[in-house]
């Protein structure tokens, strides 16, 4: 498994969330229901050293933060990852950066490269292993209206133990 910084939803964001992945449950779509915690990453690596909490106890000053859920997207290609856009501001863009820089030397052996700064896509994954006959019903379940929330805190996820570490 792996290791991630992850930023977490407020309350009615992240219940908005998980009602899309009930939603796509009961339509027969294998959604993230109900094993996760809705949440965007930011930095993914095979490990993730405990240390970084401190470093990055240095931009929780910057949350809240505002969000916007965007348009549904497609990652893979016969059995997809089904995801809402989380709209890149110039705001979480700059975070990103700097989580992704405090996050270097704690990473190993290294970051993932679809995380670097200018190659990572916002996102919050609604369900996997969509097929091309679930797709249609999935994007009008997933894909109804923008959905307005914030950003409340950082995590480290460990994969490995399933255990979030909240960073403040």
């Amino acid at each position: 498994m792996v290791h991630s910084i992850e930023l977490v939803f407020d309350a009615d964001t992240e219940t908005t969330v998980r009602q899309i992945w009930t939603d796509l449950a009961a339509a027969g779509v294998p959604s993230q229901a109900p094993a996760a915690r809705p949440h965007v990453t930011l930095v993914v690596a095979q490990r993730i050293d405990p240390q970084v909490d401190a470093a990055l106890a240095t931009v929780a000053h910057r949350l809240p933060m505002a969000c916007t859920l965007g348009a549904t997207l497609i990652f893979g290609r016969s059995h997809g990852v089904l995801a809402r856009l989380v709209v890149p501001t110039a705001a979480l863009l700059e975070l990103h950066e700097q989580v992704y820089r405090l996050c270097a030397p704690h990473l190993i052996p290294g970051p993932l490269a679809n995380v670097a700064p200018g190659q990572w896509t916002a996102h919050t994954t609604l369900a996997r292993r969509v097929g091309p006959a679930q797709l249609g019903r999935a994007q009008r379940i997933a894909g109804r209206s923008d959905i307005s929330g914030s950003f409340v805190g950082l995590r480290r996820w460990d994969g490995n133990a399933r255990t979030e570490y909240l960073i403040t």
